[in-house]
């Protein structure tokens, strides 16, 4: 998992990046809000980002504001670093688009929580969108039968795209996912029965007449 980290004291980010490289994570640092903003623009793959809330350039409730409204469908997860303790502050970030925030100076072990729970969701997220796109791509490859269907009135042969007229269980099966197994309705077995039984008598009276 890849962690942005977003601090303006050079001292504070490199703490933070050693410290998440000792939970055996990637780390980048950068030292203002639009260069965090520039690198999440930019990513392509799942991102947990730590911002500091005062920032220069651009403050880390900026760059949430910013990254909820111009990529929506980014998998980021964004923790708020700051002082600020006030109920209103916290609800504040939130609503700004945070994930999550932490209070400094913070405990190690809390932020290993945090950390822990975001890249949860990370791969929650992933997870999901991998199975999303697993199910459109096997609705597009469903077939569908639709419009108007040219039949003969004899035959009951279907006239398919290629001109050519098939039988309807070819024509279906090239046209969904229905498998046929064939018998006889009660109707057909009377008519064959009848015809059967005619042809026996036919050429019992032919035998006979002979």
């Amino acid at each position: 998992m890849h962690v942005l980290i977003a601090e303006d004291d050079r001292v504070t980010g490199e703490i933070l990046a050693r410290t998440l490289q000792r939970w055996h994570y990637d780390t980048t640092v950068v030292g203002d809000g639009a260069q965090a903003w520039d690198h999440l623009r930019a990513s392509t793959a799942p991102t947990l980002a730590i911002l500091d809330w005062m920032m220069p350039e651009m403050d880390g409730p900026e760059v949430c504001r910013r990254v909820r409204a111009e990529l929506p469908l980014a998998h980021m997860y964004m923790l708020l670093v700051t002082a600020r303790e006030g109920r209103g502050d916290v609800i504040a970030g939130l609503d700004a688009g945070a994930d999550d925030y932490i209070i400094k100076p913070f405990d190690p072990d809390e932020l290993r929580a945090r950390v822990a729970v975001g890249v949860r969701v990370l791969g929650l997220q992933q997870k999901l969108a991998e199975r999303v796109a697993e199910l459109q791509d096997a609705l597009s490859n469903v077939k569908q039968l639709h419009g108007l269907l040219p039949i003969c009135s004899y035959c009951k042969r279907i006239r398919g795209d290629d001109q050519y007229w098939q039988q309807v269980e070819g024509y279906i099966a090239d046209h969904s996912e229905a498998q046929f197994s064939h018998g006889i309705c009660p109707a057909c077995y009377d008519t064959i029965s009848a015809e059967l039984d005619e042809m026996s008598r036919t050429k019992i009276e032919q035998k006979r007449i002979s």
